[in-house]
């Protein structure tokens, strides 16, 4: 259980140092340089840098959706997680009306156990606040350890929760120290437009994003933020895709209120156009909110160099191409929403961010690790590698060149979102709790290696002045 990694590149969130880091019982004990320990493992780091392993706020691994269940399950989304430098996920727990909180927690424990090959935890939905639910909330964050609320403002009649309902969850995590979520759309707007659109026989993947335009996503992030400086609580937007929502998010933050934004790697490479795909190859890019045209990538990356955004998510939820996605080959909205993007959020970012020279390697750090772990309770024993941490490190290296492609991806979907795209930097290995679970490019750990975070409540380790963290 002893290991000492030499010749590498420290990178946190704040500082970049060349050190040796000395592991033992799943912890970084000490930093400093030429450190040999006897009958310690000698991993030699040279050329590489050393990245806090990478914590992915954004998963849905074994999740039902639209008549199916996504094609990747705690097993392969997490060891693909792990290829990809990712030593964390949070995943969303999905609730029914009329069912307790308890028995939904129930059966994503049962999902997950004795399959993740990381370390995860979970977000809880809201459906509905009923008196049920918030009696159990306490119990859910307090016991649980589940400290996020997770609200959708779209997907009418099968997700979507109303603003009443969105307002209680916000009083309830002010009162609770929870992080409230929400997706934000206008869904009632995007129903209208849809059924419009099948109405006027419009069935092609390319009327997803028509008929969820950004307005709606803007107009849905600008209400959560007004009911969150009502209730005075705390709000992170998910996966926001385009300028006018993040626009918004930066004008509340502006005014005091306490909010906070997550991008995915998806919406800062692919565009619009990839829905007009021929052959109906576009509804392997159907997702919500859709894909933005290619002007927003620009914006979206500086709201990420300025802090306007603050987090990377993935949104992995993938579904087969042949035999899920073509559900909806006659009507675009029977098209399963989501994406495989859980293996490459991290290089991705690194490739087209730091490479290109539009964020720094310690906002690179910051975004695809240490500000999800000060969100959502991790911090800082995942998160960051200093010593008393959590060993998940990645021994990264950064001037190794791919190609990303389904045949070389370790998902179980039978497409990449990414086919093609040429990558700067890749994992050479990755370690959890100190244990290898990628080693020199090939997996070495196993399932149920991966434990239940139970996180610490919102601003547990967060400075309250925004402009600070």
């Amino acid at each position: 259980m002893k290991k000492v990694i030499k010749n590498g590149i420290i990178v946190t969130a704040t500082d970049t140092f060349e050190a040796d880091v000395y592991i033992e019982n799943e912890t970084v004990v000490q930093i400093g340089e030429n450190l040999n320990y006897q009958g310690a493992e000698i991993i030699d780091a040279k050329g590489c840098y050393l990245f806090p392993g990478g914590i992915d706020p954004h998963t849905h691994l074994d999740m039902p959706f639209g008549g199916t269940v996504t094609k990747d399950d705690f097993e392969t989304g997490t060891r693909a997680a792990a290829f990809g430098g990712t030593t964390t996920i949070i995943d969303f727990c999905l609730t029914s009306k009329g069912k307790s909180l308890k028995s939904a927690v129930e059966t994503w424990h049962e999902k997950s156990a004795g399959k993740a090959v990381i370390d995860y935890g979970f977000h809880l939905q809201i459906v509905e606040g009923s008196e049920q639910v918030l009696d159990e909330l306490p119990k859910m964050v307090e016991e649980e350890g589940i400290t996020s609320l997770k609200v959708f403002m779209a997907y009418k009649n099968q997700f979507q929760a109303d603003d009443e309902t969105l307002y209680k969850t916000l009083i309830a995590g002010k009162e609770l120290g929870a992080l409230v979520m929400v997706h934000a759309e206008n869904g009632d707007v995007i129903d209208y437009l849809v059924k419009k659109a099948i109405k006027e026989g419009n069935t092609d993947p390319i009327y997803h994003a028509l008929t969820r335009p950004p307005e709606a996503e803007a107009e849905a992030t600008g209400r959560a933020a007004t009911l969150t400086g009502l209730s005075e609580s705390q709000l992170y937007v998910v996966h926001v895709s385009c300028a006018e929502a993040a626009k918004k998010i930066a004008e509340a933050r502006n005014n005091g209120i306490d909010i906070w934004g997550e991008t995915c790697p998806q919406y800062l490479v692919l565009d619009q156009s990839y829905l007009e795909k021929p052959d109906f190859e576009g509804a392997k890019y159907v997702w919500s909110p859709p894909l933005r045209e290619k002007w927003n990538q620009e914006y979206l990356w500086n709201a990420l160099k300025s802090g306007q955004l603050q987090t990377l998510g993935s949104d992995q939820c993938s579904f087969d191409f042949v035999g899920q996605k073509d559900l909806g080959k006659d009507d675009f909205s029977k098209i399963p929403n989501g994406g495989p993007i859980i293996e490459d959020r991290v290089s991705v970012l690194f490739s087209e961010g730091v490479k290109k020279g539009r964020i720094s390697l310690n906002q690179f750090v910051d975004l695809t690790s240490t500000k999800a772990a000060k969100l959502f309770g991790l911090y800082p024993k995942k998160g960051t590698i200093a010593v008393g941490a959590d060993a998940d490190i990645v021994i990264f290296d950064p001037n190794v060149e791919r190609v990303i492609s389904a045949a070389t991806h370790h998902l179980a979907v039978d497409y990449n979102a990414f086919e093609g795209m040429k990558v700067t930097g890749e994992p050479v290995s990755v370690l959890s709790r100190g244990n290898f679970v990628i080693k020199d490019k090939e997996f070495t750990g196993k399932a149920g290696d991966g434990q239940f975070i139970k996180r610490a409540k919102y601003g547990t380790t967060l400075k309250k002045d925004k402009t600070m963290i």
